[in-house]
């Protein structure tokens, strides 16, 4: 084991998880080089089980023999385990380690559409979600409530911001999911690209018009990609005008409409049933 007890708070190698930014992370510039952050063993797990390639731990010195032990047996042993007391590594970092452990990992490359839509009957589109907690919070509904994939515009989060991954508990390496591609960008291209490979599309919107989400005829169409837009202004006029359907959850005491994560899981919940 490439153990290492932290000593130096400015060494590089330690830049991961203290000092870049999701930005830097990402590395646009290099994508072979970008990385992600994994937080807690459980979320650790489930991204070695999708196949993701760590490039360094930082935990506390008690895990290294404790909770750690099963991950660090499946990776190769001169993987760098940055290691140290709780309190320090909180210093380190500048927030609390709610499991003591994080690792850098490398971000996977991405499938295409088609690959990801293959097979499937229930897709999500997200258009525009900014907040990574809704990211998480959508994809963990996502995997538990029968989607079996998850479509993003490009100008909404990314779902491996460290707080996405952690909220959604690691569902994001458990469900397919990809971008839309820049020659078919959401709404228009997007759409199209949807309907060639066989999907009605149902916006998520409150309109006058809207089905409820209980229609037998939504339960009745063999594809079907369910549209949620972002926080606060919900999906733009121009794609629930472009979508086959729209459809709304029945709201009651006055309440206007809920919040998009609490509005997936119902949406996933209703129209994922087989």
């Amino acid at each position: 084991m490439n153990l290492r007890e932290i000593t130096d708070y400015n060494a590089p190698e330690l830049d991961v998880y203290a000092r870049l930014t999701e930005n830097q992370l990402v590395n646009r510039a290099d994508p072979d080089n970008a990385l992600f952050i994994a937080e807690s063993p459980l979320v650790i797990g489930r991204a070695l089980d999708a196949g993701c390639v760590p490039v360094s731990f930082l935990m506390e010195r008690k895990h290294v023999e404790g909770k750690a032990q099963g991950l660090l047996e499946r990776c190769p042993p001169d993987i760098p385990v940055y290691a140290a007391p709780l309190e320090v590594l909180e210093h380190l970092t500048g927030f609390k380690l709610t499991r003591g452990m994080l690792c850098a990992m490398r971000r996977p490359g991405l499938p295409s559409v088609e690959e990801v839509c293959a097979g499937a009957r229930r897709v999500a589109v997200l258009e525009n979600v900014m907040n990574p907690t809704n990211i998480g919070a959508i994809f963990r509904s996502a995997a538990a409530l029968n989607m079996d994939a998850v479509l993003l515009s490009s100008a909404g989060s990314d779902p491996l911001y460290r707080r996405a991954v952690r909220v959604s508990m690691g569902t994001v390496f458990q469900i397919p999911w990809t971008y839309f591609p820049e020659d078919a960008p959401w709404p228009e291209g997007g759409m199209a690209l949807l309907r060639r490979l066989g999907f009605k599309t149902a916006a998520m919107a409150l309109r006058d018009d809207s089905l409820s989400i209980d229609d037998p005829r939504l339960l009745a169409e063999e594809k079907l990609a369910i549209v949620l837009g972002t926080e606060g202004d919900g999906l733009a006029d121009g794609t629930i005008a472009h979508c086959d359907y729209t459809v709304r959850i029945p709201m009651a005491h006055g309440v206007d409409s809920l919040n998009v994560a609490a509005a997936s899981a119902v949406a996933f919940y209703q129209l994922g049933k087989k």
